[in-house]
């Protein structure tokens, strides 16, 4: 009689865990608004040509300064003139590695630039704004790179003059928190390359 009163209550007892158990209420998905989606790009990467050298950085925590690179992290030994392009940079949507007709006249100096001296190699620096994890700001900044070098080479540079670096988010040109300031850091510099005398 008890055994059969124990085995009817551990019964009731598990239809009761089994039909009112741990129910996790679902997630809703929330929907992307649509300025994002519109800005995200719809062509695709640069893959015209196969990549050329990448100059990873060194380890960014430890170069605050933009002008505070080692000269051993150039290609050969290069010497660097921030200035000489420093007008050209180019500026990007958010989320979007995709060149702006805007920039066009920016990329053509570049290689107008390049082309008066064939000496010179183009190391070209992307960068983007803090929203987002290290490793895909990383990345969206290596892809800004490359489009520029896919850009540029349409423009008749030698792709293999033109060197990639990616700062991800670290190398802000404006410390701010606001849509003025992203759209500043989201961008690629040009760093033009000299032979050491």
């Amino acid at each position: 009689m008890k055994t059969t009163l124990i085995y009817s209550l551990a019964f009731a007892l598990a239809v009761a865990l089994a039909t009112t158990g741990c129910r996790h209420k679902a997630t809703p998905i929330t929907p992307m608004h649509s300025a994002v989606t519109q800005s995200l790009p719809t062509e695709p990467g640069p893959t015209t040509f196969p990549p050329g050298p990448t100059i990873y950085p060194p380890d960014i925590p430890n170069v605050k300064p933009i002008t505070g690179i080692p000269e051993g992290d150039y290609p050969y030994g290069m010497v660097p003139d921030r200035a000489a392009l420093a007008a050209y940079t180019i500026h990007f949507a958010f989320d979007s590695a995709v060149i702006r007709s805007s920039e066009q006249a920016s990329l053509q100096s570049v290689a107008q630039a390049l082309a008066a001296d064939p000496n010179t190699k183009l190391l070209v620096e992307g960068n983007c704004d803090e929203r987002g994890t290290d490793e895909y700001n990383r990345s969206l900044g290596e892809r800004r790179a490359l489009a520029a070098r896919e850009a540029l080479a349409k423009l008749n540079v030698d792709p293999m003059r033109v060197f990639t670096r990616s700062y991800g988010k670290d190398m802000p040109v404006d410390s701010g928190h606001d849509e003025a300031a992203w759209a500043k850091n989201r961008r690629d510099d040009f760093v033009l390359l000299h032979p050491k005398p």
